[in-house]
């Protein structure tokens, strides 16, 4: 679309565009134009490119921008002008427009410049689409009345910029919840980032999650760029956020009251646009009244609670989603998925799932190494079983067999398994609850979840 008050260089504009085999229309002024777009569109068409003039009666090429820059969609605005300045131009820039031509136009200099900007909407469109189909492993699986709620739920929540709280137990599939919150959301183009509250070091908390400049503090070698400016125009998950230190939590409440960051060290805050997504598997009420988490900062992210309902609640769901892990454990391995026999599906029936989700993966693929055939059996679900719930890596929950430290041929790898041995137990112990497990042990937790991941326990 050519949007210029000028009748001779719109038709030279249109002449010379339609040769190069642009479909080409055209306005007098950013009124019309808005009109002809909302026309359009209500036909299923829309314009790519405006080429629009800065300085126009009524509704001027500056203000015609700001208005496009409030529609979800938008055409890309290269701005011309006979008698602008530099000042105009930054201002074009700023406001949105993805170049600046001084008139009179050159041919070849516009062409390249329609076809950078044709360019650059395929690629965001390409990065959206492809965003969309990473996030298909996130999705809620399920048709139970439960998982309908739960999906009505997300549905809903995505539609707003509100803080969000997800409960749920643990392997119920809290960041599934979230990441689909936010591929939903206005925000799916952007980053979505997550944090682990209770895996990052009191010490280091801060550091992680608003960033440091170098040499701010002894080890701080180089500048670090904080999650919450990571997550700018996108989604911040704090994961675990009960498990956050009290000190961290005053500063993460400053900062989304004020939508800024300072780093540690630095002295210009950092303005940071993003949407909280908080998760956790304590109870926030009961940790306020203990003191341990703060009132307001509670309030503040438990804007729009979501419950993440435990398999057991939804058994109904059990066979849908061992179909979509089989095909999923299949995809990575490179073979055909395996199948499961009646009777196998009957005794996963039969579970109560202290593991959840999480726990219903890990013992298909543990199953799938121990299964002879392509279909698993009731035998090979009870293998699985008798070293209690897979709450560990499949592969070393199927090994029954090498997980015998004795058999081990050095020394090191003797106490790599026996580790890793007595961690798997103590975590069924606590049915896979990391808090209860790392003060049984009397271990720092962020120590535990190290172990944790090092052995494929997480």
């Amino acid at each position: 679309m050519v949007v210029d008050d000028d009748g001779d260089i719109r038709m030279s504009l249109e002449m010379m565009l339609q040769y190069e085999g642009f479909e080409v229309w055209t306005a007098r002024d950013g009124n019309e134009a808005l009109s002809r777009i909302e026309r359009e569109e209500r036909e299923g068409r829309a314009a790519k490119v405006l080429l629009c003039d800065v300085k126009m009666p009524k509704l001027d090429g500056l203000e015609l921008l700001d208005v496009l820059a409030q529609r979800a969609v938008r055409p890309s605005v290269i701005m011309i002008s006979g008698h602008a300045d530099i000042a105009t131009a930054v201002d074009a820039l700023k406001r949105g427009a993805l170049d600046f031509l001084e008139k009179p136009l050159e041919r070849n200099r516009v062409v390249v410049s329609i076809k950078n900007a044709i360019r650059e909407l395929r690629l965001a469109h390409e990065n959206v689409s492809l965003k969309r189909r990473l996030s298909e492993p996130y999705n809620l699986i399920g048709s139970s009345p439960a998982m309908r709620a739960l999906r009505d739920a997300v549905s809903k929540v995505a539609l707003s910029d509100a803080s969000v709280l997800i409960t749920g137990e643990n392997g119920s599939g809290k960041e599934i919840v979230a990441r689909q919150i936010h591929v939903s959301s206005a925000r799916a183009a952007g980053p979505f980032v997550t944090v682990n509250c209770a895996a990052i070091p009191s010490e280091l908390i801060e550091s992680e999650l608003f960033g440091h400049e170098k040499g701010s503090f002894t080890g701080a070698i180089d500048k670090r760029i904080g999650h919450f400016e990571l997550a700018h125009e996108g989604t911040l998950f704090l994961d675990e956020i009960g498990d956050m230190p009290l000190a961290a939590q005053a500063k993460v409440l400053r900062a989304l009251e004020s939508r800024e960051v300072t780093r540690v060290g630095g002295q210009k805050a950092q303005p940071v646009d993003i949407r909280i997504v908080a998760a956790t598997n304590a109870d926030l009420a009961q940790a306020v009244e203990a003191k341990t988490f703060r009132m307001d900062l509670f309030y503040r992210l438990n804007v729009v609670p979501v419950r993440v309902p435990a398999l057991r609640d939804r058994l109904e769901d059990v066979p849908q989603l061992c179909q979509h892990f089989l095909r999923e454990i299949a995809a990575r391995s490179g073979r055909a998925p395996h199948t499961l026999s009646s009777e196998a599906l009957e005794r996963l029936l039969s579970l109560s799932f202290p593991g959840n989700v999480r726990q219903l993966r890990n013992l298909l693929e543990g199953a799938t190494v121990l299964a002879e055939g392509t279909s698993i059996s009731r035998d090979e679900i009870e293998r699985i079983l008798e070293n209690g719930p897979a709450l560990g890596s499949p592969a070393r929950a199927a090994a029954t067999a090498t997980d015998d430290p004795f058999l081990s041929a050095t020394f090191e790898e003797f106490k790599d398994r026996s580790e890793a041995l007595f961690f798997r137990r103590k975590l069924a112990e606590f049915e896979g609850n990391v808090k209860r497990t790392s003060e049984m042990l009397n271990m720092q937790r962020s120590h535990l979840y190290k172990k944790l991941e090092r052995y494929g326990l997480r």
